[in-house]
């Protein structure tokens, strides 16, 4: 093989290399949850680049990629109560960028808005709400406490960014303050469970009086019917016969009828005959 052929060989690879290196630098993708930051000699360009495949200027252009999709950091707030007690949190922020900030959170946070924008807004929305409730009703009320933090620190932020929720894992007091917590919530249980008890043996008791009552008046009211209806007590006497045995209907001496058993009216007669 000449010299020139191989000076030619040398030539083609070179332009090769150097057409895969400009069309490599041309292009870029975007990986899905995420949107790209035009970046040209230093210049920002103010329009994001969706995710997918595109082109863009080679050498001089740079596409930065910025998430969007939610994200979920950790920290430690230690705050203190309105009585004065240190109390320590492990939270867990989700939070996510829109697509409107993207440019911006770019400009002004490097493209990782969280330490610091988010942590701090957090922490102080955390302290602020704390210090009005005591350790106990910090304890006893977690889920309001974090609703109010979560609404303030969306405030602190504002629309830059979106904060979905602030979740407290772990709340740590002292240890003798947890022991305290713990023995009044006991004595709450059991003061709870005795007023309890009171309220079912006064509702028995009331119950045994209406009951009572109920019985006393229904005897008033018999007697009443049976004073007005001697023959009231032969009707109740027929309705609940069970039919075994015949039963014939007499006058005795004093005038009222009577329902005797026919072997007690036959005995009767048997007698009267002698």
């Amino acid at each position: 093989m000449s010299a020139s052929t191989v000076a030619k060989l040398i030539g083609i690879a070179v332009l090769i290399f150097v057409a895969v290196i400009v069309i490599s630098s041309s292009s870029y993708v975007v990986e899905p949850g995420s949107r790209g930051v035009e970046v040209t000699l230093g210049q920002v360009s103010p329009i994001f680049k969706p995710q997918g495949f595109g082109f863009k200027k080679p050498f001089i252009s740079t596409i930065v990629p910025v998430m969007i999709k939610q994200q979920t950091r950790g920290i430690k707030a230690s705050c203190y109560s309105s009585d004065l007690q240190q109390v320590d949190m492990d939270l867990q922020v989700l939070y996510r960028v829109p697509e409107s900030s993207v440019v911006q959170i770019y400009q002004g946070y490097a493209g990782d808005p969280f330490d610091s924008l988010i942590e701090p807004r957090v922490q102080e929305a955390m302290k602020e709400v704390t210090a009005l409730d005591t350790a106990e009703q910090i304890v006893k009320n977690r889920e309001m406490i974090k609703d109010k933090a979560l609404a303030s620190a969306r405030i602190k932020v504002g629309s830059m960014l979106v904060i979905d929720d602030v979740v407290i894992q772990n709340i740590d007091l002292s240890r003798q303050l947890e022991d305290a917590i713990e023995a009044k919530m006991v004595q709450e249980q059991e003061a709870d469970k005795a007023k309890f008890t009171q309220q079912k043996a006064q509702i028995e008791a009331d119950t045994t009086v209406i009951t009572a009552k109920g019985q006393a008046e229904a005897m008033r009211v018999r007697g009443e019917v049976l004073k007005e209806n001697p023959n009231f007590i032969q009707l109740q006497i027929v309705e609940k016969w069970d039919g075994k045995t015949p039963l014939v209907v007499g006058s005795g001496a004093s005038g009222v009828n009577m329902l005797l058993p026919m072997s007690d009216l036959q005995q009767q007669l048997h007698t009267e005959s002698r």
